[in-house]
């Protein structure tokens, strides 16, 4: 801890993005990530290559797209005692087991490759000293039999045991849709190692085009969902990979487009774990870029208006509302707009929505005149603001995946 408060005082300009380091690699211990996952999430963090080497383990490496590498690496000292490979810009030894964790960045080293090492390895030896987890734990497989309406009692109750979740315990099931074009299982694993999940036990898999994750403690009644929010209110966006934090730059300003939409479900019994994951799916339907409070969405926090959703999709798109919301998306300036309009109808007032929208409250006043001169709805009066705001619901199911 000495050496690193010591690289830490000589980093002025990265010592937050230090200090993020730190927190997102003891969010992963905390989660209990096995070695996949962290090496996975750290190679997403680096910008670069990954690997983790221990006896007990074997060989683990993952490049920053979240995509496998090849458990071979030439020139890897191992074992046998073969040379360092060339491209493997960093290494940092485990101690004790002879296990090791390294960087593969073609180029040079990032300033704080160092630190990611370091806390890397901390993390490392953390997972080391459990017992070592089932080559089942993120089955995809195994998640789909857990969350299937069609298994019975007994095989989803193997394949939750499998998973190393009890079956008496509650559990909650979270579904994740990231943005177009990133990894699906890279802003899982990354989101739930940044969401303080304290001592949940988290399993994480990829379906298709959604991570389903299921959480389990004693206290399952206390929902994840304000943790996440303020997960992904910290978070800033990346130029390079929206997933993780930039190591080697600054805090750019934070983009809710470029962030997971995120949908709970409700605690319920391990057996029952598809009832949540269906609440999971439903809330992820009323999800949205904006702010964090609009992408996680808690199906126990939507309450009637959930019944919105079992109106068929045809007649949602239909509707003289949602059609005038989605000709006013169309404008040159109607993303801005439809923006503004989810703001100040979940804000109680011009200044909050402006603070929300980072922008001057008179900026977004105006911005609401020109609404109301073009949709014909009063959004000062509580009618009309419920008229939209039922609206802007509706055009998310109906354009909802």
């Amino acid at each position: 801890m000495k050496g690193l408060l010591l690289q830490l005082s000589a980093l002025d300009a990265d010592a937050e993005s230090a200090v993020r380091v730190i927190a997102y690699f003891d969010a992963l211990v905390a989660a209990r990530a096995d070695a996949a996952s962290l090496v996975r999430a750290t190679a997403a963090l680096a910008e670069c290559g990954a690997g983790l080497e221990t006896a007990d383990i074997g060989r683990v490496r993952y490049r920053q797209d979240g995509t496998p590498m090849p458990h071979s690496v030439e020139g890897v000292r191992s074992a046998e005692g073969s040379a360092e490979p060339g491209h493997v810009s960093g290494w940092m030894s485990l101690d004790g087991d002879g296990g090791r964790v390294w960087l593969e960045r073609p180029g040079l080293p990032r300033p704080l490759d160092e630190i990611v090492l370091e806390r890397m390895a901390i993390a490392a030896r953390a997972i080391g000293t459990r017992a070592r987890p089932s080559l089942h734990i993120a089955d995809p497989a195994l998640v789909e039999l857990v969350l299937s309406d069609r298994e019975s009692a007994e095989d989803r109750a193997r394949a939750l045991r499998l998973l190393g979740l009890l079956p008496d315990v509650a559990v909650r099931a979270v579904a994740i849709s990231p943005p177009a074009g990133t990894d699906v299982g890279v802003q899982a694993v990354a989101l739930m190692a940044r969401g303080r999940l304290g001592r949940r036990t988290v399993r994480v898999a990829v379906l298709g085009r959604m991570a389903a994750v299921l959480l389990q403690d004693r206290s399952a009644a206390a929902t994840p969902a304000g943790d996440l929010r303020l997960a992904l209110a910290e978070r800033p966006s990346s130029r390079t990979d929206t997933s993780t934090p930039d190591c080697s730059a600054s805090a750019d300003r934070w983009d809710g487009a470029a962030q997971p939409r995120v949908g709970v479900g409700g605690p319920v019994d391990g057996l029952d774990a598809r009832r949540s994951w269906r609440q999971a799916r439903l809330a992820l339907r009323f999800a949205a870029p904006g702010s964090a409070d609009a992408l996680v969405v808690d199906y126990s926090e939507l309450g009637s208006v959930a019944l919105l959703a079992d109106v068929p999709v045809d007649r949602l798109r239909a509707d003289p509302d949602v059609r005038a919301l989605d000709a006013l998306a169309q404008a040159p300036a109607g993303a801005g707009d439809i923006a503004v309009l989810e703001a100040y109808c979940r804000a109680s007032s011009l200044r909050q929505a402006a603070a929300v929208l980072h922008l001057h409250h008179s900026s977004v006043a105006a911005r609401v005149a020109h609404l109301e001169d073009v949709l014909g709805w009063r959004l000062d009066e509580p009618e009309g603001r419920f008229r939209a705001r039922l609206a802007l619901l509706a055009r998310r199911l109906a354009t909802a995946p």
